[in-house]
């Protein structure tokens, strides 16, 4: 079996007037969707990011793969490096998620493209792709409720306010809170801080342990707080936490933090790629990491970092931004491979609108917050809906955005807004 086609199709779909440390969401997000044609009709699925520098990477690789063997997965990752040496290097710019960093282009698209690949394997062997990464420990996986705050609508109004409305105070938060758990069934519950002033998400978080007594409760003010910010709010939260995510920056100040506090301290910004996690460990930076395997390298290296974070004793759970089905899918069949999964992960698709998905079907349900797996279908289980694929294409063409940049939108409501880290 070869590979006869790679397809990369960059989309963008609606997204919230969310509320972070770097600013504000931009109304679309961006994301490509891979497609892997083999030699005898096997077409396996992928989804990555879509802005500017992982997409000129991704579409780069299309002619390189074709007549790979799909199960040839070091060749695939050698021919990733040797397409991303060949282009020229990006510089750093704001970084909105650790992912984006160019520093993980090699990471980006072989994560990309391993997926399609596996899919594409287990779809020619007639398995779930779980299967294929050696079983299934669980057959559902548990995701906890995310929530932002957020503006009722964005300054440019280029669509009309999506359904949730303003979420600023405590009580609109709570309201955001018990909607997300009746339309998902959710058991645990995230709040992404780091833009408002401190004592106010904290007390938001107290508010959420007031309504939800028996609710693992997290904050993640992606390391916006300064040290001593993180220490005093620290006090605030003791009770209410299951963990604290990465609250202020850089290992030796995560390091320093939990010797202060004994709280557990997870993480998605400070150990993002195995280098990191092999200076965090002394240190006892992190107890807990949350992998995204768009920016860990796949799958196969998901499962790596498990088994690392089993015999260091850290946890591990799973992060994700805003994206679709495949890669909730993606998500969802390796975080049933590994057994040492201890915590609910984290997904952003209930924030995505129900007619902008790209599998056939419509949007996957959540439920009791769990997402599970059909073991009646190969692969990652679900198919392209090419007019819907089409249609968010069009999309991408129609709009100005290539990048994120949501310091760039926070500054269209608040002109003197500046990137600063940590601003609290």
């Amino acid at each position: 079996m070869k590979v006869k086609r790679i397809k990369v199709t960059p989309i963008a779909f609606k997204d919230a007037p969310l509320l972070n440390a770097s600013g504000i969401h931009e109304p679309y997000a961006l994301r490509s969707i891979i497609e892997v044609e083999s030699d005898d009709g096997f077409v396996g699925l992928g989804e990555s990011y879509g802005d500017a520098p992982v997409l000129s990477v991704l579409q780069a690789l299309e002619p390189s793969l074709v007549g790979l063997d799909p199960f040839d997965l070091n060749g695939l990752r050698q021919r990733v490096k040797s397409a991303v040496a060949a282009l020229p290097q990006v510089a750093a710019g704001a970084e909105l998620a650790p992912g984006s960093h160019p520093s993980k282009q090699v990471a980006n698209a072989y994560s990309a493209f391993e997926v399609a690949f596996l899919d594409l394997q287990a779809r020619s062997l007639g398995m779930p792709l779980v299967t294929l990464l050696g079983g299934a420990v669980r057959p559902e996986v548990p995701f906890s409720a995310y929530l932002f705050f957020k503006y009722a609508q964005h300054i440019d109004t280029p669509y009309p306010p999506d359904r949730w409305g303003e979420a600023i105070s405590a009580e609109q938060i709570v309201a955001q809170a018990r909607r997300m758990i009746d339309e998902n069934g959710f058991k645990s519950i995230k709040l992404k801080a780091g833009a408002l002033e401190p004592e106010h998400e904290v007390a938001c978080i107290q508010a959420l342990k007031a309504a939800f007594p028996n609710t693992p409760l997290r904050i993640d003010p992606n390391g916006n707080w300064s040290l001593e910010t993180a220490v005093r709010m620290a006090g605030l939260l003791e009770g209410c936490l299951e963990y604290y995510e990465d609250p202020t920056p850089g290992l030796e100040g995560m390091a320093e933090l939990h010797r202060r506090t004994g709280l557990p301290l997870a993480t998605n910004m400070v150990v993002t790629d195995f280098d990191e996690f092999r200076r965090s460990v002394p240190q006892d930076s992190v107890q807990i990491v949350l992998s995204d395997h768009h920016y860990w390298g796949g799958l196969r290296d998901t499962q790596a970092l498990a088994r690392m974070c089993d015999t260091f004793g850290l946890g591990i759970s799973m992060h994700s931004n805003s994206h679709l089905g495949i890669s909730l899918m993606a998500m969802t069949h390796v975080a049933a491979s590994v057994p040492n999964l201890g915590y609910a992960c984290d997904t952003h698709y209930p924030w995505q609108e129900a007619d902008e998905e790209v599998i056939v079907g419509g949007k996957l349900p959540i439920v009791d917050g769990n997402v599970r797996i059909d073991f009646s279908k190969p692969g990652l289980g679900v198919e392209l809906d090419q007019a819907q694929l089409a249609k968010l294409h069009d999309q991408f063409l129609a709009i100005d955005i290539r990048s994120r940049d949501d310091a760039r939108q926070m500054r269209k409501y608040k002109p003197e807004w500046k990137t600063v880290k940590p601003r609290f």
